[in-house]
């Protein structure tokens, strides 16, 4: 049996026509833990998150919750987001030695997204398409470790208190953010790191970073996927000006879930592209 399996970073609870196995973060604070499942409501933590004073955090999944997902299973590829800001890949590693000494047969593949949110999902769902199309379990690693390096991640937050507070980026750089309308734009780079790249005052300024990004990666058709935390106006007017300029190009908008909400706080908006450089 193949299974697809993806940490909660890609907002996925399930793909459509494969078993796919979502395995949850936890946000914590100091009166609540936040488990990013099907039962979170996502609404309801970040309201609760943005009246709370004290520190949170958050924390990856455990060997065991790996271990449960891939029971069953013999043909399994798993997509974790980066493991510069996350234990999850090294936890999924763990697991996946610890799973293929008691089953031996096998074959279990985990890749290391060196980002988050919508790149990640797109990892995800090139995987099943190539196994859809009957390749083997070494030419979907390679294919899929070779589409890694053609996506890209852009996001604009107009908050950046939980990155900083986690340690995930400067607090001289989350000090900008929401100061005067001001958003920070960034991506993630190849190391895997977040890094912000500029700062845009007023909506317009956001769409306009977003457009000359998306087009600076050589996309002209293909896939776009655009998370949004209670910004559903900016990542549709998003979605609407990159149609307008490439009318082939097959975009998805979602609210993202737990893990994404909680760093990209309210107004947060994350794209992922499938680049052609």
């Amino acid at each position: 049996m193949t299974r697809f399996i993806a940490d909660s970073c890609s907002d996925m609870l399930q793909m459509e026509g494969v078993d796919f196995v979502a395995v949850p973060l936890t946000i914590s604070t100091d009166v609540k833990d936040y488990v990013d499942n099907e039962n979170l409501d996502v609404k309801g933590m970040t309201e609760d998150l943005a009246g709370y004073k004290g520190k949170s955090c958050t924390a990856c999944p455990g060997v065991e919750s790996w271990l449960k997902a891939f029971e069953g299973a013999d043909v399994i590829y798993v997509g974790t987001m980066t493991s510069t800001l996350s234990g999850t890949y090294n936890s999924a590693l763990v697991a996946k030695e610890m799973y293929q000494q008691s089953h031996p047969e096998a074959r279990i593949h985990v890749f290391d997204t060196l980002s988050a949110g919508p790149e990640l999902r797109l990892l995800m769902e090139k995987l099943t398409e190539l196994d859809k199309e009957g390749k083997t379990f070494e030419d979907v690693v390679r294919l899929g470790c070779e589409y890694m390096k053609r996506t890209r991640l852009f996001f604009a937050l107009k908050s950046l208190h939980n990155l900083a507070q986690n340690g995930r980026v400067s607090k001289v750089v989350a000090a900008a953010a929401g100061v005067l309308g001001i958003s920070v734009f960034g991506t993630a780079s190849q190391e895997g790191t977040l890094e912000p790249s500029a700062k845009c005052r007023g909506r317009k300024k956001v769409v306009e970073e977003f457009l000359n990004e998306i087009t600076k990666t050589g996309f002209r058709k293909g896939k776009i996927r655009i998370s949004h935390v209670d910004n559903l106006s900016l990542a549709e007017k998003i979605r609407d000006l990159v149609l307008e300029r490439f009318p082939q190009a097959e975009i998805l908008v979602y609210e993202a879930r737990g893990l994404c909400s909680y760093y990209a706080e309210s107004g947060g908006v994350l794209v992922g592209v499938e680049g052609n450089l």
